[in-house]
C-alpha cells in the first residue's frame, strides 16, 4: 500500500486508511485527515520533510513521519 510520503509533488490522493496509533493517529484526524479526503501535495522541502499539502481548501504542513502514517490510494497527476 502506497503511504502520504510517497506521493510526488503534483500528485493527488486519496485516504484510504490511517495507521497510526494513540495521540499521533487523534492529531492526524484533528487536522482534517480522514477515510475518503481528497489531498493534493503541494511542496516538499529541499531535504524531503516536510510535506506541504492542500486538504479541504486549506494548506496544511506535515512531517514524513506522520505522513507514513497514512495510507493512500488514486494516485494520479493533479
Amino acid at each position: 500500500m502506497t503511504s502520504l510520503k510517497d506521493v510526488k509533488v503534483g500528485q493527488s490522493c486519496t485516504i484510504s486508511k490511517l495507521t497510526g496509533e494513540g495521540a499521533i493517529k487523534r492529531r492526524i484526524m484533528d487536522m482534517g485527515l480522514t477515510k475518503g479526503t481528497e489531498v493534493l501535495v503541494h511542496k516538499v522541502a529541499p531535504l524531503g520533510d516536510p510535506i506541504e499539502l492542500t486538504v479541504r481548501g486549506y494548506e496544511l504542513t506535515l512531517r514524513k513521519d506522520e505522513a507514513q502514517c497514512i495510507e493512500v490510494t488514486d494516485v494520479v497527476q493533479a
